[in-house]
């Protein structure tokens, strides 16, 4: 039952972590489901997870986070942008990565691929259409406007790719942790 257990759990955190494509905080619900499959002393012997583990998952989730953001508003801020440019991209880029998601799969309809590709690539857009909008509404000129988008726009998509690999990362680590 606990090999079933351990199992089920690799599988939640995988489609957790997918999440993080779409805008949404995989890691954080992966470091949530961890922390319970170890408070709840789910596994038994070879799939109990230790302390050290779910800490270092929390961790893990925490630096995503912050590269994510980092990565964004550098983009952003090193090309001259206002924090209305910042603001109005995060925002854009939320609305963008959930429209997306829908939209990836109906125009690209490979399982799984359509989704995140969408959600990636108009989340992305989103937050360069916000960059340029916040520019835009403080007078700047639309070549200002545009550098700020296309930074933000680079800014989000890297951003996103750190932390998707970083939550990979996470994932993995717990994955082992259940089978050795």
């Amino acid at each position: 039952m606990s090999i079933a257990l351990a199992i089920l759990l690799v599988c939640l955190l995988v489609a957790l972590w997918s999440l993080n494509l779409v805008s949404l905080p995989g890691n954080w619900l992966a470091a949530g489901v961890t922390s319970g499959y170890w408070l709840l002393e789910v596994g038994e012997g070879r799939t109990a997870i230790a302390g050290e583990v779910v800490v270092l998952v929390i961790l893990l989730a925490a630096l995503a986070e912050l590269v994510e953001f980092l990565a964004g508003a550098l983009g952003a801020t090193k090309a001259g942008g206002s924090k209305l440019a910042a603001v109005l991209a995060l925002l854009g880029s939320i609305a963008g990565a959930l429209t997306g998601a829908a939209v990836g799969s109906v125009l690209l309809p490979i399982p799984i691929v359509g989704t995140v590709v969408g959600a990636l690539l108009l989340g992305a857009l989103g937050s360069l259409m916000g960059a340029i909008l916040g520019e835009t509404a403080l007078g700047r000129s639309s070549d200002e406007s545009w550098n700020v988008g296309k930074a933000a726009f680079f800014g989000r998509l890297l951003g996103t790719l750190a932390k998707s690999m970083i939550g990979a990362v996470a994932v993995a680590v717990v994955a082992v942790a259940v089978c050795f």
